[in-house]
């Protein structure tokens, strides 16, 4: 089957220029890319793209296929043709496989056994988390308490070793101690080299061969340590408090991993919180609010006296400064509200009618913009 023009292949003109041939084919090599395109002829489709690059982007190369056609591109590459071995116009192959080009999946398929190489190092052991429930009482006064956490530890008995002595550690046969493994495979690109974890030692290098009997080879025991912990003044639902080192063991001599401890403030019976500050409702009889009075409220310190000026509505909302909630950061306490709400009571002594009907005889609505503009609906 006879090729086709190269510039036909690449959709490009005769006088495109090295920026427009790497435009088009880049274009094209990701659309036909065997990786990305698993139609039937996109492997073809990918060469024959290739190839055409191949010629065009070199200046020698492409004068000689102009001149001479694919006659030319022979005495390029030989009798045999295009050879992927021939391939050689990208000083780094990263070119061709770019994160833009390609997309970051595929960039890590082919490179990560040289980017990523197993850590034979110190590694941290991993961060924990506890989730604490903590009273409304506890938020605003802080909180000294223990917990109880479970977490692995380096082994006692054998000190992280994992064997029962040194003797019992030997090198890996299947990776010489490296801890890594090269696996070789054929692609369209010719041959790749691919470096993974050892699969006979898992990446130490080493094989016990008489494992510790407490931590049976791992280097690690799980037990429930006993943590002490200061809950500070004003947390909230969602506050995190990091304690260093009270994590997971590392590896090979690596620092323990961190504690995270996240509060969750339960629900108060008495106060509903708003960031800082803190609201409440007192119940109050008609007369309190009707004649004025002084009312014992608590608050999360302690209790206060609040006066009710004469007249006081329903549903009136009094200011306490500074008996709110402490502030996390900086100093300062947020403030409480109050909310007074008059309480209908639901039995009456005989006096308590008497005096009530006596006072309906002579208590009249006062007069106001609500009751005038209801006056004024009954009426039309």
């Amino acid at each position: 089957m006879a090729k086709r023009d190269y510039y036909e292949v690449l959709g490009i003109g005769k006088d495109a220029s090295e920026q427009e041939i790497k435009r088009a084919y880049r274009k094209l090599a990701k659309k036909y890319h065997p990786d990305v395109n698993k139609g039937e002829g996109a492997e073809d489709k990918f060469k024959e793209v290739s190839e055409a690059y191949e010629v065009l982007i070199d200046p020698e190369k492409r004068a000689n296929y102009n001149r001479f056609g694919h006659a030319g591109a022979e005495s390029i590459f030989g009798r045999e043709g295009f050879k992927w071995s021939d391939f050689t116009h990208f000083s780094d192959i990263e070119d061709l496989f770019d994160r833009d080009f390609f997309g970051r999946d595929i960039f890590d398929v082919f490179f990560r056994g040289f980017r990523e190489q197993p850590r034979r190092g110190p590694v941290q052991g991993n961060d924990l988390r506890y989730d604490l429930n903590i009273s409304l009482e506890d938020a605003a006064n802080g909180l000294n308490t223990e917990i109880h956490v479970p977490r692995t530890e380096t082994c006692p008995t054998c000190d992280g070793l994992g064997a029962k002595s040194n003797s019992d550690v030997k090198t890996c046969s299947l990776c010489n101690g490296s801890g890594q493994e090269k696996k070789e495979r054929i692609t369209p690109f010719g041959k790749f080299v691919s470096v993974t974890t050892c699969s006979g030692c898992n990446g130490s290098g080493r094989i016990i061969e008489k494992p510790c009997p407490e931590c049976r080879g791992t280097g690690k025991i799980r037990r429930m340590r006993k943590i002490s912990v200061k809950i500070p003044r004003g947390v909230d639902t969602g506050s995190r408090l990091r304690i260093t080192g009270e994590g997971d063991a590392g590896l090979r001599g690596g620092p323990s991993g961190d504690l995270y401890i996240i509060m969750h403030v339960v629900p108060h019976e008495f106060f509903q919180r708003d960031g800082d500050d803190v609201y409440c409702d007192i119940p109050v009889t008609f007369s309190q609010t009707a004649l004025g009075s002084e009312i014992e409220v608590p608050t999360l310190k302690s209790k206060v006296r609040l006066k009710i000026p004469q007249g006081t509505q329903s549903g009136t909302l009094f200011r306490l400064r500074d008996e709110g909630m402490p502030k996390l950061r900086g100093s300062g306490r947020g403030d409480q509200y109050v909310r007074v709400r008059v309480v209908t009571p639901k039995k009456l002594s005989k006096r308590q009618r008497e005096l009530l009907e006596e006072l309906s005889e002579t208590e009249e609505l006062e007069e106001n913009d609500f009751l005038k503009r209801f006056r004024n609906q009954v009426i039309r």
